[in-house]
């Protein structure tokens, strides 16, 4: 399988952010790490290389970037208000940076799908929501899409704004919701099992639906929140779903 490791230093963060990638051809999938990992968490948790068959097949090639929530919602010694900046910071790199960086080495017309595990299927869902032109889908595993789980408490608009159990009740924006609703590729996954919150999942997939939003919600009967879980789920959804 073909494996490249790119790292530049980011403007919006202010710090080196290494990108890695599997395969080399096929729609992209955009890797988002869980909690407080790095950008090589999936392929040491083996996920990659469950993946193995569909990435050498060329059906699709994998991005995996860093998170920076241990900067961000996960330092707990740091003001709520500048998480929220570090949360916006991580926001704009993606959009400024990591997609141009996969339209270049792919091409202007490949798709790009968001997808992440965890505090990452968050994250995913949202990058997704805010930019539906950029990119054009989602698969998100095992997530919470309130993120005040994630904020000890802090409340302010830019937890609002990042928070997509809280703002996709207000989309009012038809140039929003005409691209949302026009993705082929929302997939709302999670177990049943210890750790597993799939009301989570109903409720979010509730509040699309009252957008007119599609989306695929699939609940697997007691399958707990761990690694094992993902591996079997994530290649299901790629050679299923796509």
């Amino acid at each position: 399988m073909r494996r490249e490791i790119t790292s530049w230093y980011s403007p919006a963060l202010h710090r080196d952010m290494p990108v890695v990638s599997y395969g080399h051809y096929g729609f992209a999938v955009l890797m988002v790490p869980t909690a407080g990992a790095d950008f090589l968490e999936y392929e040491r948790f083996n996920l990659i290389h469950a993946l193995a068959p569909l990435i050498e097949s060329g059906k699709c090639r994998v991005f995996s970037i860093n998170s920076v929530n241990l900067d961000s919602w996960m330092n707990y010694n740091m003001p709520g208000e500048h998480r929220a900046i570090r949360h916006n910071q991580f926001n704009e790199y993606v959009f400024n940076e990591v997609v141009p960086f996969i339209r270049n080495a792919t091409s202007p017309e490949t798709m790009i799908y968001t997808c992440g595990a965890s505090f990452g299927a968050l994250h995913a869902m949202n990058l997704f929501l805010k930019r539906p032109e950029m990119l054009n889908g989602v698969i998100s595993m095992s997530g919470v899409y309130d993120l005040t789980e994630y904020t000890r408490g802090h409340w302010d608009e830019q937890v609002y704004y990042n928070s997509p159990m809280h703002y996709v009740p207000n989309l009012s924006d038809p140039w929003y919701l005409d691209k949302i609703k026009a993705s082929h590729h929302i997939h709302i996954f999670s177990g049943s099992g210890a750790y597993e919150d799939p009301d989570s999942g109903r409720r979010f997939t509730q509040l699309l639906y009252d957008k007119g939003i599609w989306c695929n919600l699939e609940i697997w009967d007691g399958y707990p929140h761990e690694w094992p879980t993902w591996l079997q789920m994530l290649p299901y959804i790629l050679t299923k779903k796509f």
